[in-house]
């Protein structure tokens, strides 16, 4: 059981049965009376975002979230589908759930699933992964607009800045939190 001064961003806590994590905190202290505290949070299954003033007298229950392996399977209608390697159990992730990591799943990899009371609510890839270059124009020895890099289209249709070196059909590692380019990959 949390109180409210246990507060702070990045807690997830349960409220109306709900999970919810805290993306924003201020301690208030007025002249008189009680301290406050201003947290903003977001529902996790729904995204919807509010602010909340809590009292010091406030509790709140712990979210019941696990995560789990999972690997990814494929993509249809909208919907991203990972299966548990051990129990075989597959569930289903919209795209809003997936976010940005559609830009990196390739077949087979694993990831981290986070789930709520077993609904799955994102997903969590490895911070880095390799992926093949699938278009790459060729690069001007004199072409200074772009500057020092040039745009590739990756296997999962994302578009990426990368050094001129790189050619199509070469694997390339690329952080997953940001997107950018690292090295290229010998197989």
């Amino acid at each position: 059981m949390y109180s409210a001064s246990d507060l702070k961003k990045g807690l997830r806590i349960k409220i109306d049965n709900e999970p919810y994590i805290v993306t924003e905190f201020n301690f208030v202290k007025p002249g008189k009376g009680q301290a406050l505290y201003r947290s903003k949070l977001r529902n996790m299954i729904t995204g919807a975002q509010f602010e909340r003033t809590f009292r010091s007298v406030d509790t709140f229950e712990p979210a019941d979230l696990r995560q789990e392996k999972m690997q990814y399977l494929y993509q249809e209608q909208g919907k991203y589908c990972f299966m548990d390697s051990e129990s075989y159990e597959q569930v289903f992730l919209t795209e809003d759930q997936v976010g940005e990591a559609k830009n990196f799943l390739i077949d087979n990899l694993e990831a981290e699933i986070l789930f709520f009371e077993d609904k799955p609510l994102e997903v969590s890839l490895p911070n880095f992964v390799d992926l093949v270059v699938i278009r790459a124009d060729p690069w001007a020895k004199g072409d200074s607009v772009s500057g020092k890099t040039k745009p590739v289209t990756l296997q999962t249709g994302y578009q990426i800045q990368v050094p001129p070196f790189v050619e199509e059909g070469e694997k390339i590692r690329v952080d997953t939190r940001s997107g950018e380019y690292l090295t290229r990959v010998k197989d």
